[in-house]
């Protein structure tokens, strides 16, 4: 009877019977949609791919995906799965590395352009001084992809300015900014106070939908401007100041952008009559993840506590 027992034990009790492979396949499906997709990520063939995936459902018992069409969609199993195998990799990967050579995993994060191009790196290399066992790794997107990376646990903070936020978050006021119009010296609206009709009629060059100055842009002019001509909309600062600066057309920018230009005189902030136009960076986090000895240090170092 123990024998038959033993034989019938539960999949998820007794023996361990999952690896970290099929759990860090099952992520990569996860985010992907398809075994194709997630085998790119782990850098595995797709057969070898769907093969950890099915090995995992059979551990389990239970699938962990709804099959539509060629689609993988999680269902509640693999929703209720999904938390706590990001936590583990997580742990495993900082355990692979602490083996490897006694290095502190990658203190990891995300910023949107205009703090991770112009206000972090300052922070990180006086962290480095008085961190220099602790790696940053630091990726630079628009506000949507910060909110995203953060939420799919790819990094451990993120610095944004846009008012998106997610329900899986915590958002912390961090530092203020304000924007700015600015255009070239040239430009006719340049030598005079701009008026609303004037601003209303100018072209514009402007960020990308997704950004978060391009949001807050939106939320200071379009109430009062109506809808812009917005003749370029390009995804990188540099290329929006240098194209101002030829004299295309207006720009919105945040003022830490330009400190150089407006000193420069490449660029000129115009007068207007609008309102000042001030915004909270902030640092998002995880709700459900307690944040490591790194990282709080870090968050501490960055908020000057």
């Amino acid at each position: 009877m123990t024998g038959k027992s033993d034989q019938q034990e539960s999949p998820v009790g007794g023996r361990l019977r999952l690896t970290l492979r099929q759990l860090e396949v099952f992520v990569a499906t996860a985010r992907a949609g398809s075994t194709r997709g997630a085998a790119q990520q782990v850098a595995r063939s797709q057969s070898a791919a769907s093969a950890a995936l099915a090995e995992l459902e059979a551990a389990l018992g239970a699938p962990l995906f709804d099959r539509i069409g060629r689609r993988l969609a999680l269902n509640d199993a693999g929703r209720a799965l999904l938390p706590g195998t990001l936590t583990l990799l997580e742990q495993a990967t900082a355990l692979q590395a602490l083996l490897a050579g006694g290095v502190a995993a990658p203190l990891r994060i995300a910023a949107s352009l205009t703090i991770g191009e112009y206000l972090l790196p300052a922070h990180i290399a006086r962290w480095r001084l008085t961190h220099p066992d602790s790696p940053v790794q630091m990726t630079v997107g628009n506000t949507a992809k910060v909110i995203r990376a953060v939420v799919d646990r790819d990094v451990d903070l993120g610095f944004v300015e846009g008012p998106q936020t997610h329900p899986d978050l915590l958002l912390r006021r961090w530092l203020e900014d304000e924007l700015v119009i600015v255009a070239a010296p040239t430009h006719p609206l340049a030598a005079r106070t701009a008026t609303l009709r004037a601003l209303a009629a100018a072209e514009w060059i402007l960020r990308e939908a997704d950004s978060g100055t391009r949001q807050a842009a939106d939320a200071w002019l379009l109430p009062r401007l109506g809808a812009l001509r917005v003749a370029f909309e390009l995804g990188s600062t540099e290329a929006i100041k240098r194209l101002a600066a030829t004299g295309a057309g207006l720009a919105c920018m945040s003022r830490h952008t330009v400190a150089g230009e407006l000193a420069h005189g490449t660029l000129v902030a115009l007068r207007t009559p609008l309102p000042r136009a001030k915004r909270p960076l902030a640092v998002v986090m995880r709700r459900d993840r307690p944040p490591g000895r790194a990282t709080a240090e870090f968050l501490r170092h960055c908020l000057g506590e």
